[in-house]
Protein backbone atom coordinates (compact mmCIF):
# COMPACT_ATOMS: atom_id res chain seq x y z
CA UNK A 1 0.00 0.00 0.00
CA UNK A 2 1.48 3.33 -1.03
CA UNK A 3 -0.72 6.40 -0.71
CA UNK A 4 0.44 9.98 -0.91
CA UNK A 5 0.45 11.83 2.39
CA UNK A 6 -2.44 14.16 3.00
CA UNK A 7 -3.20 16.90 5.51
CA UNK A 8 -4.48 15.72 8.86
CA UNK A 9 -6.35 18.91 9.78
CA UNK A 10 -9.34 19.07 7.49
CA UNK A 11 -13.01 19.77 8.08
CA UNK A 12 -15.33 16.78 8.06
CA UNK A 13 -16.27 15.80 4.54
CA UNK A 14 -18.81 13.35 3.16
CA UNK A 15 -16.17 10.62 2.81
CA UNK A 16 -15.15 10.64 6.49
CA UNK A 17 -15.87 7.45 8.41
CA UNK A 18 -15.04 5.57 11.61
CA UNK A 19 -12.46 2.84 11.01
CA UNK A 20 -12.48 -0.46 12.89
CA UNK A 21 -9.29 -2.53 13.24
CA UNK A 22 -10.94 -5.45 11.40
CA UNK A 23 -10.92 -3.40 8.20
CA UNK A 24 -7.36 -2.26 8.83
CA UNK A 25 -6.27 -5.91 8.99
CA UNK A 26 -7.93 -6.59 5.64
CA UNK A 27 -5.65 -3.99 4.01
CA UNK A 28 -2.49 -5.89 4.89
CA UNK A 29 -3.31 -9.60 5.17
CA UNK A 30 -4.37 -11.61 2.12
CA UNK A 31 -6.57 -13.97 4.13
CA UNK A 32 -8.55 -10.97 5.38
CA UNK A 33 -8.67 -9.03 2.09
CA UNK A 34 -11.91 -8.13 0.34
CA UNK A 35 -13.10 -5.82 -2.40
CA UNK A 36 -15.13 -3.90 0.18
CA UNK A 37 -12.04 -3.32 2.35
CA UNK A 38 -10.17 -2.01 -0.69
CA UNK A 39 -13.08 0.34 -1.40
CA UNK A 40 -12.83 1.67 2.17
CA UNK A 41 -9.10 2.27 1.64
CA UNK A 42 -9.82 4.17 -1.60
CA UNK A 43 -12.30 6.28 0.34
CA UNK A 44 -9.29 7.74 2.19
CA UNK A 45 -8.28 9.48 -1.04
CA UNK A 46 -11.18 11.90 -0.49
CA UNK A 47 -11.74 11.82 3.23
CA UNK A 48 -10.31 10.61 6.47
CA UNK A 49 -10.80 7.83 8.96
CA UNK A 50 -11.67 8.73 12.52
CA UNK A 51 -10.56 6.21 15.14
CA UNK A 52 -10.84 5.92 18.91
CA UNK A 53 -7.52 5.82 20.74
CA UNK A 54 -8.21 2.12 21.27
CA UNK A 55 -7.62 1.53 17.53
CA UNK A 56 -3.91 2.27 17.94
CA UNK A 57 -3.52 -0.40 20.63
CA UNK A 58 -5.61 -2.94 18.73
CA UNK A 59 -3.65 -2.32 15.53
CA UNK A 60 -0.31 -2.64 17.31
CA UNK A 61 -1.48 -5.86 18.97
CA UNK A 62 -2.73 -7.26 15.65
CA UNK A 63 0.65 -6.56 14.03
CA UNK A 64 2.62 -7.97 16.95
CA UNK A 65 0.50 -11.13 16.93
CA UNK A 66 1.01 -11.52 13.17
CA UNK A 67 4.76 -11.18 13.64
CA UNK A 68 4.80 -13.73 16.50
CA UNK A 69 2.86 -16.20 14.33
CA UNK A 70 5.30 -15.75 11.46
CA UNK A 71 2.72 -14.12 9.19
CA UNK A 72 4.89 -11.02 8.76
CA UNK A 73 8.51 -10.17 9.41
CA UNK A 74 9.79 -7.39 11.63
CA UNK A 75 10.58 -5.29 8.56
CA UNK A 76 7.06 -5.86 7.16
CA UNK A 77 5.62 -4.78 10.50
CA UNK A 78 7.65 -1.56 10.35
CA UNK A 79 6.56 -0.92 6.75
CA UNK A 80 2.90 -1.35 7.72
CA UNK A 81 3.32 1.06 10.64
CA UNK A 82 4.92 3.58 8.27
CA UNK A 83 2.12 3.12 5.71
CA UNK A 84 -0.54 3.66 8.37
CA UNK A 85 1.21 6.80 9.62
CA UNK A 86 0.88 8.34 6.15
CA UNK A 87 -2.87 7.78 5.91
CA UNK A 88 -5.35 10.49 6.90
CA UNK A 89 -6.37 8.83 10.17
CA UNK A 90 -7.48 11.10 13.00
CA UNK A 91 -7.65 9.99 16.62
CA UNK A 92 -10.73 11.00 18.53
CA UNK A 93 -9.80 12.79 21.72
CA UNK A 94 -13.02 12.12 23.62
CA UNK A 95 -12.20 10.25 26.80
CA UNK A 96 -14.04 9.15 29.89
CA UNK A 97 -17.02 7.65 28.09
CA UNK A 98 -16.16 4.07 29.06
CA UNK A 99 -18.36 3.98 32.14
CA UNK A 100 -21.29 5.82 30.57
CA UNK A 101 -22.30 5.67 26.94
CA UNK A 102 -19.85 2.95 25.91
CA UNK A 103 -20.93 0.63 28.70
CA UNK A 104 -24.60 1.31 27.93
CA UNK A 105 -24.10 0.53 24.21
CA UNK A 106 -22.17 -2.65 25.06
CA UNK A 107 -24.99 -3.85 27.29
CA UNK A 108 -27.76 -2.80 24.91
CA UNK A 109 -26.29 -4.51 21.85
CA UNK A 110 -24.36 -7.35 23.57
CA UNK A 111 -20.99 -6.03 22.37
CA UNK A 112 -17.58 -5.92 23.96
CA UNK A 113 -16.71 -2.52 25.33
CA UNK A 114 -14.02 -2.38 22.63
CA UNK A 115 -16.60 -2.72 19.84
CA UNK A 116 -18.99 -0.36 21.63
CA UNK A 117 -16.21 2.27 21.59
CA UNK A 118 -16.27 2.27 17.77
CA UNK A 119 -20.07 2.41 17.73
CA UNK A 120 -20.12 5.29 20.20
CA UNK A 121 -17.67 7.24 18.03
CA UNK A 122 -19.72 6.66 14.86
CA UNK A 123 -22.93 7.73 16.59
CA UNK A 124 -21.36 10.77 18.23
CA UNK A 125 -19.67 11.98 15.02
CA UNK A 126 -22.65 10.96 12.82
CA UNK A 127 -20.31 9.01 10.54
CA UNK A 128 -20.56 5.64 8.83
CA UNK A 129 -18.71 2.77 10.49
CA UNK A 130 -16.28 0.61 8.48
CA UNK A 131 -16.18 -2.81 10.12
CA UNK A 132 -16.03 -6.48 9.17
CA UNK A 133 -17.36 -7.52 12.58
CA UNK A 134 -20.88 -8.93 12.05
CA UNK A 135 -22.11 -8.23 15.59
CA UNK A 136 -20.88 -4.66 15.39
CA UNK A 137 -22.50 -4.26 11.96
CA UNK A 138 -25.85 -5.47 13.34
CA UNK A 139 -25.62 -3.14 16.34
CA UNK A 140 -24.74 -0.15 14.16
CA UNK A 141 -27.61 -0.84 11.78
CA UNK A 142 -30.03 -1.34 14.69
CA UNK A 143 -28.90 2.01 16.08
CA UNK A 144 -29.38 3.77 12.73
CA UNK A 145 -25.67 4.11 11.87
CA UNK A 146 -24.56 3.52 8.28
CA UNK A 147 -22.21 0.55 7.89
CA UNK A 148 -19.44 0.29 5.34
CA UNK A 149 -19.26 -3.50 5.30
CA UNK A 150 -15.81 -4.63 4.39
Amino acid sequence: MRLAGSPRCRPQVVSDFVLDVSVTAAWFFADEASAAAKAVLRRLLHGRAIVPRLWHLETANMLLTAEKRGCITASELERIVDDLARLPIESDSEAGREHGTVLRLARQFHLTTYDATYLDLAIRRRLPLATRDKELQRAAEAGGTEVLGA
